[in-house]
This record gives structure tokens, sequence and C-alpha cells, in this order.
């Protein structure tokens, strides 16, 4: 089955409003006849309604890095479902390895997000991953069917296509080393099959998406990966030039 690839930019705690404008300014002509890849930029909150303003009838989507699972309620600092809604914003990162380590994000919450950021139109990328002491263990397979099965777990099986799951090796990510391809291909398959043990042929209805350290040197290589449908990108989404030399990459890969 053909899937269009998703080319999603984590900006992470970068950018203010300004800068953002100026960066969109940059990307938008850069991807404006890239046909064949799905585009987002995943923003502050501060800059969430600008990028929204500003991508309007554009091929670039905007996300969300977190929400809180609750519509509403005494809890200090969060945003939610409803707040991204009105601001037209088109999906939501869900469970990066740096909202599960630096504050203590549980699988159970993540879960629960990913059922409610359905419900409420936004689209959802559910991140899984291993840390390097997982890995050496031998206790990838493990952590990544925890994730999934638990991630995906209220999700109805009518609903499960509109899920983007991204795999970042955690020892890659923001570290400049990179999963080989092969071991890339093996976890995007394998979470490409815990889905299909969830919700039989539907496996192939589902984005897998590689994040950590992908950059305009390494995304033709490992965006062309049977199971790899586009990329959660970090540090090289920050560049307008770079960001969109990734979404050429998954364009010409999907060819």
């Amino acid at each position: 089955m053909s899937r269009t690839p998703l080319v999603a930019g984590n900006w992470k705690m970068y950018k203010t409003v300004a800068e953002a404008e100026r960066y969109i300014q940059a990307l938008l002509p850069r991807v404006a006849s890239l046909e064949g890849v799905e585009i987002a930029v995943c923003t502050p909150f501060t800059a969430l309604q600008a990028m929204v303003d500003s991508t309007r009838g554009t091929r670039v989507g905007v996300y969300a890095q977190n929400m809180h699972e609750a519509a509403e309620g005494a809890f200090t600092g969060e945003v939610s479902a409803p707040m991204l809604v009105e601001l037209d914003v088109a999906g939501v990162v869900l469970g990066h390895s740096e909202r599960r380590q630096l504050f203590g994000e549980a699988d159970r919450a993540v879960a629960q997000k990913v059922l409610v950021a359905l419900q409420a139109g936004l689209r959802p990328i559910l991140c899984v991953g291993e840390t390097e002491e997982e890995r050496l263990a031998g206790d990838t397979e493990r952590k990544l069917r925890h994730q999934v099965q638990e991630g995906l777990e209220h999700v109805p099986q009518e609903r499960l296509s509109e899920v983007a799951i991204a795999y970042e090796p955690i020892w890659a990510i923001g570290t400049g080393r990179v999963a080989t391809p092969e071991q890339a291909q093996e976890a995007a398959s394998f979470v490409r099959a815990l889905v299909g043990a969830l919700h039989k042929g539907l496996d192939e209805q589902v984005k897998v998406l590689y994040g950590g350290s992908v950059n305009p040197g390494n995304a033709a290589e490992l965006l062309a990966l049977a199971d790899v449908d586009g990329a959660l990108v970090g540090g090289a989404s920050l560049d307008a030039e770079s960001f969109a030399a990734i979404a050429t990459a998954a364009r010409d890969g999907a060819g």
C-alpha cells in the first residue's frame, strides 16, 4: 500500500514568534511545489497562532508539541485539545521521549492523550523508542511492544489510520548519532507488525516515522526504507533550507 510520507519538524523550545515568522517565510517558497509529501512544523505554544495564520492555504500544517488529556481544569501551565482546536492546529506530538524522561509523562497518560486528540480532530504523532541501555540489554522489542500497545490501547479500529507513530531511538536524539538503515528498518517493521497484531490488516495504513538526528545528509537513505514513512526532525528542522531538503528526500524516497 502506498503511504504519503509525513515530515514533521519539532522545534522544541526554540524560536520566538518573530523568529518563527522569518523561518516560515523562508520555508514556504521552498516547499510550495513539493507534491507527494505532507509537511508539518511542531512549534512552541506561543507561536502556534502566528504559524497557523501564516500557513493557511499552503502545504505546511501546524502541530503542537504536547497537550493535556483533560478538556479543562486546575492544571497550571497545561494546554488542552479544545484550546488547540480553537487555533486551527492540525495535530500534536505526544509522548516524546523528552516529555517522558524530563517531565515524568506516564504511558497511560500518553494513551489517554492519543484518544482525546483523535476525538478533538487533532492528528496525533505517538512517539516510541528505547534508551541505549535498553538496546544494549536486548530490550528494544519489549520497550516498543509496551509503548505501542499502551499508546494505541484506546484507539478505535476505524481511527487507527489517523495516528502516526514516530520511532525515535532515544540514544540518537540530539546526539548526532543515527540508527543504521538496518536498525531503523528493523524497528519500523517491528512497530508496524505490532499495529497489525492489534488490528489485523490495518498495519499498512499507519505511517511509521523515524526520528533521531535526521539531517539532509542521511535523510535520503533513511526515508527510502520500506517501512519508514517520513521523519520527525529535531535540530535540522530549525533551518528552513535544511528542513526543505529533508522533505524533498521524503518525496523522492516515496517515489
